[in-house]
C-alpha cells in the first residue's frame, strides 16, 4: 500500500481521523473537489448533509478507480462545509460511515476541515477533496 496512516506520540489521537499519512507510491493524484452529483451531473440529496457526504466520497472512490486507484490510496481529505456548526459532525459522520459501508472501507484519513460561507452551486452543503498517492 502506498499510503500509511498514524497519529504520531505527542499529538492527539482522533478517532475519526488520523494527524499523519506517509505515502510511498510514484503518483501523486490531485482529486478536484467532489460534490452531490451523479455521473449524469443530476442532484444527489438536494438539504441532505449526509446524502451529500456520502456521494461526495463515492464520487472520490469512482475517480480513483478510473485510474486503478481505491479510497485506500488517499493521503489527505479537505472538506468544506457550508455554515458549518458541531451540531453538523454526527451528519458528516453518518454520510461518512454508510460511503464507507458501500465501499467497504476505512474512511478514516488525515483531513482538514473548514467551514465556508457557500460553495460553486446554491443547493451544495459540502465538497470534498482528496490527494491520493498510487504505486
Amino acid at each position: 500500500m502506498a499510503v500509511t496512516l498514524l497519529n504520531p506520540t505527542g499529538l492527539p489521537k482522533p478517532e475519526v481521523y488520523r494527524q499523519l499519512s506517509i505515502a510511498t507510491g510514484s503518483r501523486l493524484v490531485f482529486l478536484a473537489g467532489q460534490v452531490a452529483r451523479d455521473a449524469e451531473g443530476n442532484k444527489v440529496g438536494e438539504g441532505d448533509f449526509a446524502a451529500q457526504v456520502e456521494q461526495a466520497y463515492l464520487n472520490i472512490a469512482t475517480a480513483l478507480a478510473e485510474i486503478g486507484g481505491t479510497f485506500d490510496d488517499v493521503a489527505k481529505l479537505t472538506i468544506y462545509v457550508v455554515d458549518w456548526s458541531e451540531e453538523k459532525m454526527p451528519l458528516l459522520g453518518e454520510g461518512v460511515a454508510r460511503a464507507a459501508a458501500k465501499l467497504g472501507i476505512d474512511p478514516v484519513k488525515p483531513i482538514t476541515l473548514l467551514g465556508v460561507a457557500a460553495l460553486g452551486e446554491p443547493d451544495l452543503l459540502v465538497e470534498v477533496e482528496a490527494t491520493a498517492v498510487l504505486d
